[in-house]
């Protein structure tokens, strides 16, 4: 499974404008997709305005990829969202994920 990681900094006044984007447009077109696993939104306040990193969980490179296109690092940022944004990553980051726990769940069922 991969981790897909992207940071952005909105407006202070368009932070639950790009909640509300994120949760009726972005996020129903990924759950459209297969491979596509969850989606995390992270929120808090810096001093320019409100920083968001979105992280995404996919099976594989091959998911991102129906997403993101050919360059499956570049940042997916329709122009309603850049309108929000005061800046925000060109380019996203991916993590392999290699252990997760849930609570009262071993770390990783197949290791005694």
């Amino acid at each position: 499974m991969i981790s897909r990681h992207w940071r952005g900094i909105a407006r202070r006044d368009c932070a639950d404008r790009y909640i509300a984007h994120l949760e009726s447009e972005t996020f129903p077109r990924l759950a459209s997709l297969a491979g596509f696993l969850r989606a995390t939104i992270l929120r808090r306040e810096v001093d320019a305005g409100t920083e968001f990193r979105v992280v995404t969980e996919w099976e594989s490179e091959p998911s991102i990829r129906a997403f993101a296109g050919a360059d499956v690092e570049a940042a997916v940022v329709p122009d309603k969202a850049k309108a929000m944004m005061l800046e925000y990553d060109p380019r996203a980051v991916h993590y392999e994920i290699v252990a997760s726990v849930d609570a009262g769940k071993p770390a990783r069922p197949d290791v005694p």
